[in-house]
């Protein structure tokens, strides 16, 4: 399994790139018997008023599987204003396989818009038996998210058209339909999600996480979070960083960084990887990208730009955008041991002319099935999420200006990265957020994971958080693919599991 950790916002054509990609989805299980309700704990002394009820509230927990229980738990939609409402998270938890439990262990998979549930039912394949042996696995699914109380922004066939949408930003008609687009979506999310689409935000979720913290009985938060997760528990533990225990951050975000911060190291980060996954590619004897690195690179901007004047037909009746084949290609490119299967699609777009399995990949990432409804709603809790957390600034001369360094830095894939303020411009509300480095002083150690390799949390990223953290320690993995723990090798396994099972951190700085 791939975690769900979409590069931030970047929306040429609505093409929503998600790291996600490869999400392991396992059917609903059907809760088969009630346990009895944990019971309520007192408190903690420095709870602002109006959130006791919160943080003692009865969690009935339900067999929902093999050693797992589900619950749903109640938190406020508006932390500044407990009576204005209240949400519901969905929460699964996975019993420890071993004798010597530590505690509970809460989880992220990323986006923003990953669900922590499905991230749980692939649990037994994905993390190591110790850490299993040791902990009860929590995931929850974030507010707006999924199971929990969820955005909603378009039905799922307006989803379709807006995902394989084309626009020419060059021009004022392209420029114009994209605006009328963009519309659809902001105003398709306040009519749809009403009061929620304005508390979706990151820092609300982090105070989420410290509720379910006090009602799983642990004093403090042990916590791995991938990608986006990196930005949650880092904003968690800039909140409060006296009830950190254990935190690790694999595959980071750099809070300090604005949209186009973002979205440069990425289209950079991307456009490496597609160089590298040629390279590899024509190392073996079934490559469809001939020449050198240059002219295989050359050959898939060509298929973009054929996409593009002409859609690819595919085996359904909804043929390969070139938006839609742009998230067909980068999909693979979150994980070196998938590339094989962009090799497949490849072959298939460029000396077949059939579109399908790219169009089979760019589903994957967006979590449409081939009955046409959607299994989730990540695209869309993606915007919301990303419009609060990060919220429009500068014009569209700005905004060109970006697009034109973007194109520079990524002359293949970077113009699909384009553009991504103008979705958030006049967004139904503003979160108001700056971005500002984490120090998380008094939370002590936190150590921070970051892959050379990375393009959609690119390593310099990993270095600047480790740098601002008050206590941040870096462990690098050398090598290609999105995030490292579960995917990459024993030494990054060992490490931490060590940290967070032990609180044992490495020697010195530790490459993997």
């Amino acid at each position: 399994m791939r975690r769900l950790a979409p590069p931030l916002a970047a929306l040429a054509g609505l093409a929503v790139v998600l790291a996600g990609c490869n999400q392991v989805t396992a059917p609903p299980e059907t809760p088969t018997a009630s346990a009895s309700p944990s019971a309520p704990a007192s408190p903690p002394a420095d709870l602002p008023a109006g959130l006791d009820r919160f943080y003692t509230q009865d969690v009935a927990w339900e067999e929902c599987g093999q050693d797992a229980e589900c619950a749903d738990v109640t938190v406020p939609l508006d932390y500044d204003d407990p009576d204005a409402g209240e949400i519901t998270l969905a929460v699964k938890r996975l019993r420890s396989a071993g004798a010597d439990r530590v505690g509970s262990l809460l989880i992220n998979p990323g986006g923003p818009g990953g669900s922590g549930i499905e991230l749980v039912d692939a649990a037994q394949g994905y993390f190591s038996e110790d850490l299993l042996g040791a902990y009860d696995l929590v995931g929850f699914d974030p507010r707006g998210v999924d199971a929990s109380t969820a955005i909603d922004c378009v039905d799922d066939a307006e989803l379709d058209r807006l995902r394989s949408a084309e626009y020419d930003l060059t021009t004022d008609a392209g420029l114009s339909a994209y605006q009328d687009d963009l519309g659809i979506v902001r105003e398709g999310c306040a009519a749809r999600s009403g009061d929620l689409l304005g508390h979706v935000d990151t820092e609300s979720a982090a105070r989420d996480m410290d509720v379910l913290r006090h009602l799983l009985g642990e004093p403090e938060l042990d916590y791995l979070g991938f990608s986006y997760g990196t930005f949650l528990g880092a904003t968690y533990a800039e909140l409060f960083p006296d009830r950190v225990g254990n935190l690790v951050l694999d595959g980071a975000m750099d809070p300090a960084l604005d949209t186009h911060g973002i979205v440069l190291g990425q289209a950079a980060g991307f456009e490496d990887a597609l160089r590298a996954y040629v390279a590899d590619c024509q190392s073996g004897s079934d490559c469809p990208l001939t020449g050198g690195v240059e002219e295989g690179v050359a050959q898939v901007q060509r298929l973009l730009e054929v996409a593009r004047a002409t859609p690819l037909p595919t085996a359904s009746d909804r043929p390969l955008t070139a938006s839609l084949a742009f998230s067909g290609i980068i999909t693979p490119l979150y994980d070196d041991a998938t590339w094989f299967v962009l090799t497949t699609a490849l072959d298939q777009a460029i000396n077949q002319r059939d579109g399908s399995q790219l169009l089979y990949l760019a589903d994957l990432t967006a979590g449409r099935e081939s009955d046409g409804t959607y299994s989730n709603n990540s695209v869309e809790a993606n915007w919301a999420i990303n419009c609060l957390d990060f919220p429009a600034r500068g014009d569209l001369a700005q905004w060109q200006e970006e697009a034109e360094e973007l194109r520079a830095t990524a002359p293949v894939l970077g113009e699909f990265l384009a553009f991504g303020d103008m979705l958030c411009d006049q967004w139904p509300v503003d979160g108001g957020r700056e971005p500002a480095p984490v120090d998380a002083d008094g939370a002590g150690p936190i150590m921070v994971v970051g892959t050379t390799g990375d393009p959609a949390t690119p390593y310099p990223w990993s270095e600047s958080l480790t740098e601002e953290l008050a206590e941040g320690f870096l462990v690098t993995y050398d090598g290609e693919g999105h995030t490292a723990y579960g995917s990459s090798n024993e030494c990054v396994t060992d490490a931490v599991d060590a940290f967070l099972i032990e609180g044992t951190r490495p020697e010195g700085d530790l490459r993997c």
